[in-house]
């Protein structure tokens, strides 16, 4: 079995149950346990799950408790300025990835009557465009994830696998000086990474707060993205080593 399956097979049996075995996860998947051993301190690194001895637990998420109406609160007129200048990027008749988060939804209302089809696993996408007959709207499957009004788990991971997009709005929690684009929700970051797999180009909305940002968990590097959008005043530090991977950056 590939690495990446079997990565994707542990975070499985992990979610299902809270914690595993080396042993038990070697005999189910046919490996060694030195195999599964390395699998797991990779998964530990990523911070997707907790490396314990003998096995792993399911990784705490931090953010839980954060209620989505207090994060769309913060900056907003940057993330409104973000929001804007993203829509105008978009063409009629796309097909579009719009991630979970509070300025994704402010896009949404940026695309009302337009001609595009959506695909997301944002509750408060859906509110936005549930009522707009030109939009094609397409919601993913999944556990709900009340506090951040979204759509969580195997199942939106499993519909994700059969989208085709042109773009991805994607958020993240924050931008590393160094270029890596970090999260700090456990649920999501499965779901940012299938986005950015299933889309020909992934374009990153962060206010200029996320640059430098903060968070326990990869995303993806850099050269993963294609455009940036953020604000004037974003740390340039930051946005020139992501220039230098290959994004373009759009100041909104």
């Amino acid at each position: 079995m590939l690495q990446r399956l079997r990565h994707a097979e542990i975070m499985r049996r992990v979610r299902l149950s809270g914690a595993t075995s080396v042993r038990d996860l070697a005999s189910q998947l046919g490996v060694s346990p030195s195999t599964i051993r390395r699998d797991l301190e990779v998964l530990d690194r990523d911070g997707t799950l907790r490396r314990v001895r003998g096995g792993a637990l399911l990784a705490a998420d931090p953010d839980t408790d954060r209620p989505f109406a207090e994060v769309a609160a913060v900056d907003e007129q940057d993330k409104e300025a973000v929001a804007a200048r993203a829509a105008q990027l978009v063409n009629d008749g796309e097909v579009l990835l719009l991630d979970i988060g509070t300025t994704t939804m402010r896009l949404a209302r940026w695309l009302r009557r337009r001609r595009v089809t959506v695909v997301t696993s944002s509750l408060a996408v859906l509110d936005v465009l549930r009522a707009d007959t030109e939009v094609e709207l397409l919601l993913l499957g999944g556990m709900v994830r009340r506090p951040y009004h979204s759509l969580v788990g195997v199942l939106t991971e499993a519909a994700l696998s059969q989208v085709v997009a042109d773009r991805v709005f994607l958020g993240v929690s924050g931008v590393r000086p160094d270029g890596q684009l970090v999260d700090t929700t456990l649920a999501e970051v499965p779901l940012k990474r299938a986005m950015i797999a299933a889309a020909g180009q992934v374009v990153l909305l962060a206010d200029r707060h996320k640059f430098p940002g903060t968070g326990a968990l990869r995303v993806c590097g850099p050269e993963d993205v294609d455009v940036i959008v953020t604000n004037e005043g974003a740390d340039e530090a930051t946005l020139r080593t992501c220039a230098a991977a290959g994004a373009e950056v759009l100041l909104a």
